[in-house]
């Protein structure tokens, strides 16, 4: 299942800070109907990523009844992204 969406990146602060971008309701909707058959634990998504040319395997980490993908340095700093940037976003999941 492939998805396409746009959102902004934010800085989460916690004790392992890290950058995300939230997926929408209406995907979110979509990946927690599917999640049970591709979930690994914790309802964990495996997706590959793409933002731009720069592409990488991560898991999408539900929040709030969303999905959230995490953005990791390398691809910020390949796309010179910040925080707050509105990036577009197309998920392969599994």
């Amino acid at each position: 299942m492939d998805f396409v969406f746009n959102g902004e990146i934010w800085f989460w602060r916690g004790p392992a800070p890290w950058f995300f971008v939230t997926i929408p309701e209406e995907q979110s909707r979509e990946l927690k109907a599917i999640s049970r058959s591709v979930t690994y634990g914790w309802g964990v998504i495996p997706v590959q990523v793409q933002i731009g040319n720069t592409g990488w395997k991560t898991s999408l980490f539900p929040k709030d009844d969303l999905y959230i993908v995490p953005v990791k340095a390398s691809v910020r700093k390949a796309e010179k992204l910040e925080e707050g940037d509105t990036v577009t976003i197309q998920l392969e999941v599994g």
